[in-house]
């Protein structure tokens, strides 16, 4: 069966630089920590994503339209199909004072926080330090493996799985009954998010109308 937009894939992928064959992103514990990029923060296997989301690079969302369930394609990508082309008005001069005022010995290769910009520092030189603010990949050819396990058909699987990638919430009960997605979550959501939940929720599973959310009472496990 062929992938289509807003169809929910489990997948598994490897990134790499196109130039050097450099891996910088993968699902698979065994490669991050082969490679030297293990997080022990990050949830490693198989992932779930809904393709037209953007869950993942839209390069590789848009690829993965018409392909089969259960193969392994090689997807490359030009920069403005991954993290864009650099930028060169976020590569920018910034006084070396304000690193020392928040006790930073700046330094090439550094990566900084500037007013909640996160950014690379290039040069140091006298009183002025250049940081380029533009994503770390960005400008670079990127070529992913990825494995198609299946196609999901399971609804509760699907809202777990978007819950999870697209707004951070995990380990949820879901029951599903006659349209209705009864969500059971740790902490209050404000409306705002409830509503944008409940908005894209009934967009890409279409069986779900309406979302209602129920706060875990204390003591249950």
């Amino acid at each position: 069966m062929a992938i289509k937009l807003k169809d929910f894939v489990e997948v598994e992928y490897t990134g790499r630089l196109k130039e050097d064959g450099i891996i910088f992103g993968t699902t698979s514990e065994k490669i991050a920590k082969e490679n030297g990029i293990f997080n022990e923060n990050a949830d490693y296997g198989p992932v779930t994503i809904c393709i037209g989301q953007e869950h993942v690079l839209k390069g590789i969302d848009n690829a993965l339209i018409g392909k089969g369930e259960g193969s392994e394609y090689k997807i490359e990508l030009k920069p403005e199909q991954a993290f864009g082309n650099k930028d060169a008005k976020l590569i920018q001069l910034i006084p070396t004072s304000k690193f020392r005022q928040q006790k930073i010995q700046p330094m090439p290769g550094l990566r900084v926080n500037i007013d909640g910009v996160f950014g690379i520092i290039k040069t140091v030189s006298g009183g002025r330090t250049l940081v380029d603010f533009n994503h770390p990949l960005s400008g670079k050819e990127l070529s992913y493996d990825v494995k198609i396990n299946k196609i999901v058909n399971d609804d509760t699987e699907k809202a777990r799985a978007y819950l999870k990638l697209a707004f951070g919430i995990k380990g949820c009960e879901i029951e599903i009954k006659e349209g209705n997605a009864r969500i059971t979550i740790k902490k209050e959501l404000n409306k705002k998010t409830k509503d944008d939940l409940n908005k894209k929720i009934t967009e890409v599973i279409p069986v779900i109308k309406e979302v209602e959310f129920v706060i875990e009472k204390e003591g249950k496990k």
